[in-house]
């Protein structure tokens, strides 16, 4: 069985963090290690160093993170830009300051490091070296079928009945494809708050399409001075979406541009289940009073369930199933048991898998496997009373996004397993359950790309979408 034991490593996460930064309320609050005369006075550490000991794990060793016009804007800013970047943060981006953590020959070195060699490098190197035509895993063996092709970010993906893949672009775009082939883009669909890690998010289909036509559409809604997670339902008339109605918006708006969640999930009864970020917020997770680092769960016309574990408490949000979480970005039940599982990501280490469990406290930030980006201590604590141990913890964190079960009949070798992306490390992880515990971990495909979706496809196979470039690709067994 895997331990659950924190193990504290040395900093791997971003001077450039704009993924997965905590918020500044919880650096503040722990508060940052100050640099001593010595260190000062000292001779720099290596930029290469520190950009891979603090950066790399985030935003990959040639910053492919960034694409595009986003990478051309990054390399194109002045030095002097990019080390107040580095120094003070950003909070609208989620980019914590550092300047508290290297020195100031260090912030200059860093900068310089990324705006020449990490530039020079980045354009030169090929980001998703071609794998073998059948691949091997412990168990099984495997090809890759591409299904889909010419996107950045495929954030979430569905199938409609004919067959038709849509995958939701977290840039605000709706792709449709037949055969494998680009159809058309969905019109109307919401518009999006893109800030950071906003922009439009998972998508699914209500278990009785044929009947009543109903697809959801998660996505971060601007609304004020800033946005925060919504989720809409519509029905599709050919490739524009029809008959919309917003069913859920989460409070309160914040312009911060992390941990929106938001993974969606049907149960047998049709009840919806989803997640929804503390907003870099961590003590928003703790409270019942807001929306953020919660899993909801609400009728399929967003009505509330009279059931639900908090609905006659003073002031609490009645569509709250769980709390304490921090950025649930895997959400997936079991297809056996029924039992809901759930990812997500620490903060630096203590990524988590989950059981969630109705009214269960799952501790975020009172207890916590991970540490600050700058190597501060968020909590001492591991465990406490009334708060929920996770069933796994990554440490150092993977960046756990998108989450599914291998369908037994397609793959009896994988019967089960959990299948999850990280975006960190570029890899996809095949978890191995015996009843409710993690047995082993199993690395496949590295270098695929960031993983940002995994679903279970109507054909039984396992779908997995990559950014920057965006491809999405099935697991295709072989004899």
């Amino acid at each position: 069985m895997l331990e659950k034991k924190h193990i504290i490593i040395t900093g791997i996460f971003s001077a450039f963090a704009v993924l997965m930064w905590i918020g500044l309320s919880s650096t503040t609050s722990t508060g940052c290690a100050s640099p001593t005369t010595q260190q000062e006075d000292s001779k720099p550490r290596p930029a290469a160093e520190l950009y891979e000991n603090y950066c790399a794990s985030c935003h990959g060793m040639y910053m492919e993170r960034f694409a595009g016009d986003d990478r051309e804007a990054m390399f194109a800013l002045p030095q002097n830009e990019m080390e107040r970047i580095i120094r003070e943060g950003e909070y609208e981006t989620g980019m914590p300051a550092f300047g508290e953590v290297f020195s100031k020959e260090e912030i200059k070195v860093v900068a310089e490091h990324i705006l020449t060699d990490i530039k020079n490098e980045a354009n030169a190197h090929e980001y998703r070296p071609g794998f073998p035509e059948v691949v091997e895993s412990e168990v099984l063996s495997f090809r890759i079928d591409t299904v889909a092709s010419g996107l950045g970010i495929p954030w979430g993906m569905t199938w409609l009945p004919s067959g038709d893949l849509l995958v939701s672009e977290r840039g605000g775009q709706l792709f449709r494809f037949k055969d494998k082939v680009f159809e058309g883009l969905i019109e109307d669909v919401p518009e999006v708050y893109a800030n950071g890690q906003g922009g439009l998010l998972d998508i699914t289909l209500h278990p009785d399409y044929e009947e009543n036509g109903w697809i959801y559409i998660a996505y971060s809604e601007p609304e004020g001075n800033g946005g925060n997670t919504a989720i809409m339902r519509a029905r599709l008339y050919g490739n524009k979406l029809i008959d919309k109605e917003k069913i859920f918006k989460a409070q309160p708006n914040t312009r911060s541009g992390v941990h929106f969640g938001c993974q969606m999930v049907f149960d047998k009864d049709n009840f919806l289940f989803f997640s929804v970020g503390e907003r870099g917020n961590s003590s928003n997770a703790q409270k019942l009073t807001n929306h953020c680092g919660k899993i909801h769960r609400i009728h399929d016309d967003g009505s509330i369930p009279s059931d639900n574990p908090f609905v006659d408490a003073a002031n609490a949000m009645p569509t709250i199933w769980s709390y304490g979480h921090r950025n649930p970005q895997g959400l997936a039940f079991h297809p056996e048991t029924g039992v809901l599982w759930e990812t997500e990501h620490g903060p630096k280490g203590g990524d988590e898998i989950n059981i969630i469990k109705k009214g269960v406290n799952y501790g975020w930030p009172e207890i916590t496997y991970g540490i600050n980006y700058d190597g501060t201590i968020i909590t001492e604590d591991t465990v406490k009373a009334g708060m929920q141990q996770p069933i796994m913890q990554w440490t150092p964190s993977i960046a756990p996004c998108g989450m599914a079960f291998a369908d037994a009949e397609t793959y009896p070798q994988w019967a089960n397993d959990i299948f999850s992306g990280s975006l960190s490390f570029r890899y996809v992880v095949r978890t191995s359950l015996n009843n409710q515990e993690a047995e082993s971990n199993e690395i496949l495909l590295r270098e695929a790309g960031r993983v940002r979706s995994i679903e279970t496809g109507p054909d039984g196979y396992l779908y997995i979408g990559v950014e920057n470039p965006g491809f999405v690709f099935r697991l295709i067994p072989v004899e």
